[in-house]
């Protein structure tokens, strides 16, 4: 019986920065490329791309071979070889509906895993450059070489029976091609039988807008929904004052801003399911405020509590500019720089970024209304936008303000609302 190589790579440069993947079908006995694929895939993680790469070849595979073919996966990504195999956890939830619809395809086929080192995966490696270059570029990955060929002969596959529809990958690559005014497309799709363009063509026409979603394609599944709310009104925050692991109360204005948050947030469209809140008085405060209006329980999530200030706890910004100004100039300049004796930005978003994918996991496809501050706000809308540590310094939040995340099964996340207080109106 015929056995099959499947050769995958993906990459991006930034990480997430403009990504790409490339995949080739070798047959094992004299290692002959039978397919060629790849794909500039915008912004997105090396670890994302490594994955699309894996189930484009394993979707090029079973459109070539079918299913029960035997395949040897090479691949010089660690982590996406472990965990297909079985021996590492999955616990990036961004990465886990990916790598369960390649298990899917895996499971049609007799898969071997192999780890290879980065110079034995050139073909891959190759063609997933060059996607990479086609992403930097804002443009999609062009066939050149035999890839054309290997493209017309998955689309032509049955034909004269029933002509199957070409898979995800390949319809994305005819739909370049359809749309395309490169002279070399319509040689090519002379060769592609009508009735998959027909299928092809309507899969694009009676696509349904994305009104919402991920990016420029509408979502692929339930969003997740994070809620992101600050805490109300403290005396600290009245008086202008670095206010981090300190536990001040609300004022009666905060208590009255959290109700105000509270009867916005228990009519529609909220459907809140699970109310979450930093163990910080004044968040935990607000928190229980609203989740009393929606009948939940508010459940502690002590990674969403706010930065630690140190020294600065309590001071306004005048008195730390006079006392540390050296200081206080490399705060504002530099993310890795901390409070004396507190934390850095960088340090608070690592502790943030866990429990924000700690939390999409566990409550996945849900509603979830997260009370919490300034800081671990802004660090997870910053993650959902993939902007940098210092987009922190560009960002105004108010006390009581909404923001909106949602997170797809298919990776991005889309920021819906940001610093929202019509409800304080």
């Amino acid at each position: 019986m015929t056995s099959f190589v499947v050769e995958a790579d993906g990459g991006s440069r930034g990480n997430p920065g403009p990504a790409g993947y490339g995949a080739v079908v070798k047959d094992a006995a004299d290692g002959q490329v039978l397919v060629e694929i790849a794909e500039a895939i915008g912004t997105q993680t090396n670890n994302v791309a490594e994955y699309r790469g894996l189930i484009a070849g394993l979707q090029s595979l079973l459109a070539l071979a079918g299913d029960g073919a035997a395949v040897e996966v090479r691949m010089d990504s660690k982590l996406v070889v472990e965990q297909m195999a079985g021996r590492w956890k999955i616990k990036n939830e961004g990465l886990r509906p990916l790598a369960l619809e390649a298990s899917a395809l895996a499971r049609r086929l007799r898969v071997t895993w192999t780890w290879i080192p980065r110079e034995k995966n050139k073909d891959a490696d190759r063609l997933a450059n060059e996607a990479m270059d086609a992403a930097a570029k804002g443009r999609p990955w062009r066939l050149t070489g035999s890839a054309g060929s290997d493209l017309v002969e998955a689309a032509s596959a049955g034909a004269g029976s029933e002509v199957p529809l070409p898979s995800a990958t390949v319809q994305d690559s005819l739909l370049d091609l359809i749309g395309s005014d490169d002279d070399v497309s319509g040689d090519v799709l002379d060769e592609v039988p009508g009735d998959v363009l027909d299928d092809v063509r309507s899969e694009r026409e009676t696509a349904a807008p994305a009104t919402t979603g991920s990016g420029w394609r509408a979502p692929t599944t339930v969003a997740t929904s994070l809620l992101l709310l600050r805490h109300g009104e403290t005396p600290l925050s009245v008086e202008r004052r670095f206010s981090g692991l300190g536990d001040p109360e609300l004022t009666p204005n905060g208590i009255a801003q959290a109700e105000a948050a509270a009867v916005r947030l228990s009519g529609e469209p909220y459907g809140i399911q699970v109310v979450v809140s930093s163990p910080l008085k004044r968040a935990r405060a607000t928190a229980e405020i609203v989740a009393a209006r929606l009948g939940l329980e508010v459940v502690i999530e002590e990674g969403l509590r706010e930065a630690d200030f140190g020294d600065w706890e309590g001071h306004t910004f005048t008195e730390i500019q006079r006392r540390w100004p050296d200081e206080l100039a490399a705060w504002l300049a530099d993310p890795s720089a901390a409070p004396p004796g507190g934390e850095s930005f960088g340090e608070a978003a690592r502790r943030v970024q866990a429990t924000g994918d700690r939390l999409v996991e566990r409550y996945e496809g849900k509603t979830i209304l997260a009370v919490s501050h300034v800081t671990p706000i802004k660090m997870l809308l910053r993650l959902a936008l993939l902007a940098p540590l210092a987009a922190l310094y560009r960002m105004h939040l108010d006390l009581a303000a909404l923001s909106l995340i949602e997170y797809y099964a298919d990776g991005p996340a889309v920021v819906k609302a940001f610093n929202d207080t019509s409800h304080l109106r």
